[in-house]
């Protein structure tokens, strides 16, 4: 029961008790109205209080939801903290793991290697006394090969003289002729002297008799200096690299195939950039390989209408650069490669040994050079050959 009954009940009572005069009907319709109006105030009041009572209720709510969302809120962080501690924890476990089984495998891999390493271990130990037999065989070997290798220079030098020999037999005719030209006119001063012995004019012209005998003195030295030439080319002499003037050693090849070249009406023309080029190498080798590509245009220009050999060369930087070109018909297409093997020719049988550019390759190998052909079938062949200035010991 709330105060307004309370207080409605009390003044019952009262009015019960005291029972007052009888009131007309106006008094007690006031009366009751007052009452009633008491009434409402005092339920006005209690309301009044319910509702402070209810807004301060309302507010404490409000504190305590707000409290509470702080709460969720906190809450909610330390749930993703933990979540990404989880996942931290869930990765360091992963990694672990790994890490673990790793050091397993390496463990594992550890135990393979020094088992293996033991048996490298055995296997050099025996590999150790394999290589100790090895190097004795080895030393067998190198000594084998340099008697092998000597045996090879010296069977290259065979040959090499034998085609300088051979180069000698096919210069023969041309040599002859070369030394009968002189002896015929050692002949004929000789006679003239002696003639004029025989008719007493010893002192009436003296110096005619001395004209006639120097003049035999001169083609005995023309005919000495082309024996010497023969000797010196096919003498088989050890080899020997010194400074040579290069175009004196292609004029002295032409000299010796000179007397071949007019009688087949050859004309060789010679272009040289510098007449004073000094390169170290073999004079009588060098002149061995010009002789044998000037043989081999002689050959190859036997029945052309237009005969002309074409020597150049020139310097480029350490190296020259030569050249021996021809007007013959060329190398036959896809022989290129193979006209420097040994014993391989394009003449026809018994008119060459094959030996001349087999020979002529060596040669060049042996100067740190190079030798090659520029072929055009129909328009001749252009032999191109480099060599040093100077040779790398």
């Amino acid at each position: 029961m709330d105060v307004a009954q309370s207080v409605l009940l009390a003044t019952h009572d009262e009015y019960r008790i005291s029972e007052p005069p009888q009131k007309t009907p106006e008094q007690l319709e006031l009366e009751k109205l007052r009452r009633d109006y008491a009434l409402l105030a005092e339920q006005k009041q209690a309301l009044e209080m319910r509702v402070f009572k209810g807004e301060e209720r309302r507010r404490a709510l409000m504190h305590i939801l707000s409290d509470l969302n702080m709460l969720n809120r906190k809450l909610a962080d330390q749930r993703k903290a933990m979540i990404h501690i989880l996942a931290d924890y869930e990765h360091d476990r992963s990694h672990l793991e790994k890490q673990t089984e790793r050091l397993d495998n390496s463990r594992r891999a550890l135990m393979h290697i020094l088992q293996d390493s033991h048996q490298s271990n055995l296997r050099l130990e025996n590999s150790r006394k394999a290589m100790i037999h090895i190097m004795s065989d080895l030393k067998e070997t190198t000594a084998e090969v340099q008697r092998r290798e000597q045996e090879l220079r010296e069977k290259q030098e065979q040959l090499v003289q034998a085609g300088k020999l051979a180069t000698l037999g096919e210069l023969t005719t041309g040599v002859a002729h070369e030394l009968n030209n002189p002896l015929n006119n050692i002949g004929l001063f000789i006679g003239n002297a002696i003639d004029l012995i025989e008719l007493g004019l010893t002192d009436t012209q003296p110096d005619r008799i001395t004209h006639e005998l120097a003049s035999a003195m001169q083609q005995v030295r023309k005919a000495t200096e082309i024996i010497s030439h023969l000797r010196t080319f096919g003498r088989a002499a050890s080899v020997s690299y010194e400074p040579v003037v290069l175009c004196q050693v292609i004029r002295s090849a032409i000299s010796l195939m000179q007397e071949q070249l007019r009688l087949r009406q050859i004309e060789v023309q010679l272009n040289f950039a510098d007449e004073e080029l000094i390169i170290v190498a073999n004079a009588i080798q060098l002149e061995q390989v010009f002789i044998n590509l000037l043989t081999n245009a002689r050959d190859a220009l036997a029945d052309m209408p237009r005969k002309i050999i074409t020597i150049t060369y020139v310097q480029n930087e350490a190296r020259v650069e030569l050249s021996f070109c021809d007007t013959g018909p060329g190398v036959p297409s896809g022989l290129e490669q193979r006209i420097f093997d040994p014993f391989f020719t394009t003449k026809e049988v018994r008119a060459g040994t094959g030996l001349g550019l087999s020979i002529t390759y060596g040669i060049i190998k042996e100067h740190q050079g190079t030798i090659a052909i520029d072929n055009h079938p129909g328009e001749g062949a252009n032999f191109l050959i480099q060599l040093p200035l100077q040779r790398v010991e």
